[in-house]
């Protein structure tokens, strides 16, 4: 059954990030079977740069038109999936007009205000939890991040699961020579900031040679203080595929995710893990398996290497992005069928 679907995010191109990437992927795919998605996205807006991030655009001065997007186009489900400015304002929308919606939990926004600006957590929860109270369900991508919300008085009752998944015609096993620099070639893909822990990653003393694939207001930073780091900057498409699948480990730093869709990306490829035993990698790496996950990253990826790829690429394939989309409209509520608390 094909559906009218209003898709509300404050993260989106030109950002590059597993949440830009899971909203594109799951949008497309969804408009490919037919339904009719509203995507209300910053770039129909006025924007400022986010205080610490300017590469994240906010919208200002955005309810009104929120308002008129939504009322022109009736839909049947409201999907909002981040705790931004367009968040807040569809969700005002939604009480307003007593209608019932769904909202999803994509990143440790409390952790990240936190590193940044040291706004206490329990004051970040707190804001979560007063943004997620009143939607039908909350979409999540692991039981693990399920138990930590629950753990913070989140109401487990109304939350599903949203899983991920990967392009595994795009991201796949290429020619090792793409990048020819001594070897092992130890790989990060994606933002450099603060929140990514990458300094655990940089400082670490190995062989071969050590690539970063990304920007962020941590770049220039890390640049000087790692001059022998090859940092390549923005990467997509073919030729982000082709640098990933180059690369002997795919090293993930980060304690603050909640899944790490581009580990997928790099196990597509056939590149083990390495990382730390935290949520997003204990939800998605076969340890010793797929990838390692040791309190000591250095150790983890000393045994990453010895890893098989052709396992790395079996697990990649178990995940879809039709998979991930029927999931995401399984979970959708009628916006006049289910009483909005």
């Amino acid at each position: 059954m094909s559906l009218k679907i209003a898709f509300i995010t404050d993260a989106w191109h030109p950002q590059i990030n597993g949440v830009v990437t899971t909203i594109d992927n799951t949008c497309k795919t969804l408009r490919a079977q037919g339904d009719d998605v509203l995507l209300i996205a910053p770039d129909q807006f006025t924007t400022v740069p986010c205080p610490s991030y300017p590469s994240i655009k906010l919208s200002i001065f955005c309810y009104r038109k929120v308002q008129r997007l939504l009322d022109n186009f009736a839909p049947e489900r409201i999907h909002i999936a981040t705790e931004g400015p367009l968040g807040l304002a569809a969700r005002k929308y939604c009480l307003r007009h007593n209608l019932a919606f769904t909202t999803s939990f994509h990143t440790l926004f409390a952790e990240y205000i936190n590193l940044r600006f040291k706004f206490p957590l329990s004051w970040g929860y707190g804001l979560l939890h007063w943004f997620h109270k009143p939607a039908t369900h909350t979409m999540i991508a692991t039981a693990r991040v399920e138990q930590d919300l629950a753990s913070r008085g989140f109401d487990s009752s109304k939350f599903v699961r949203w899983s991920r998944g990967v392009d595994v015609e795009r991201f796949k096993p290429r020619n090792k020579d793409f990048l020819d620099y001594p070897r092992p070639i130890l790989m990060y893909v994606g933002r450099v900031a603060i929140e990514k822990n990458l300094d655990a990653f940089l400082s670490i003393t190995t062989p071969g040679t050590k690539v970063v694939v990304g920007d962020g207001p941590s770049l220039s930073t890390l640049q000087r203080r790692y001059p022998e780091v090859v940092f390549t900057g923005f990467r997509t498409g073919d030729p982000l595929a082709e640098t990933m699948a180059a690369a002997d480990v795919f090293v993930f730093p980060s304690k603050t995710d909640t899944f790490g869709i581009v580990m997928l990306d790099a196990l597509a490829c056939g590149v083990p893990v390495a990382a730390y035993p935290v949520q997003g990698p204990i939800d998605v790496i076969r340890d010793n398996q797929t990838g390692c996950l040791r309190e000591n990253l250095a150790e983890a990826i000393t045994a990453a290497l010895q890893l098989d790829s052709d396992a790395c690429r079996q697990q990649a394939l178990e995940y879809s992005w039709q998979n991930c989309s029927a999931q995401f409209k399984n979970n959708l509520v009628p916006v006049r069928n289910s009483k909005v608390q």
